[in-house]
């Protein structure tokens, strides 16, 4: 019994803040914001509560970092994404492929589960602006490569994301691939 208590004793001391941001996201995924409580985490990491209040004041202290490492991190999968080497309407293509053909469900499900939040959340709201203005600034500079003036290259950006969220929310019996790869290859031609 102490061995069992000491290996418990253990693992909680190894777990870090990021272990709980993971299985936050995990939560996120699962079941959206409200899967997020302390109690069902501690348990799915085979844990005490005792390790969180360790690394977080609260629910919320989560929920912010959270919030933190999603912004951080979708912001360095844009820059990496945006700025691969290629020709511009290759590039955005690419982009393209990764919410239609190679969509992570995962991701999605947890953007829209923070999304949603951020109607009503002032930090969930912070963090999708700043993933949203990053988005826009260098898929916008993509659209200006190819050559579209400023604000022509700016709406353009807003449409293609605006059209990569909405297509996953189409019905493929009703738009198949073949329509979305054609709407793509529209929205991405040079002027």
């Amino acid at each position: 019994m102490a061995q069992a208590s000491r290996a418990k004793e253990e693992k909680a001391a190894r777990l870090d803040a990021d272990a709980w941001i993971a299985a936050a996201f995990d939560a996120l995924a699962r079941g959206g914001v409200d899967a997020v409580r302390v109690e069902p985490l501690a348990k799915a990491l085979g844990i005490t509560k005792g390790s969180f209040y360790w690394h977080f004041a609260d629910r919320r202290a989560l929920l912010e970092a959270t919030l933190d490492a999603w912004a951080v991190g979708r912001i360095a999968a844009i820059r990496e994404q945006a700025t691969a080497r290629g020709a511009p309407d290759a590039v955005l293509g690419g982009l393209a492929d990764l919410y239609t053909r190679h969509a992570n469900l995962r991701g999605l499900t947890i953007e829209l589960a923070i999304r949603s939040l951020a109607r009503t959340d002032e930090a969930a709201a912070k963090a999708v602006r700043s993933v949203d203005r990053e988005r826009l600034r260098h898929v916008g500079e993509l659209f200006g490569s190819l050559g579209w003036p400023g604000a022509e290259a700016q709406a353009r950006a807003v449409l293609f994301y605006s059209y990569l969220f909405g297509q996953s929310l189409l019905d493929n019996k009703v738009v198949p691939a073949a329509a979305r790869d054609q709407a793509i290859r529209a929205l991405i031609a040079a002027p």
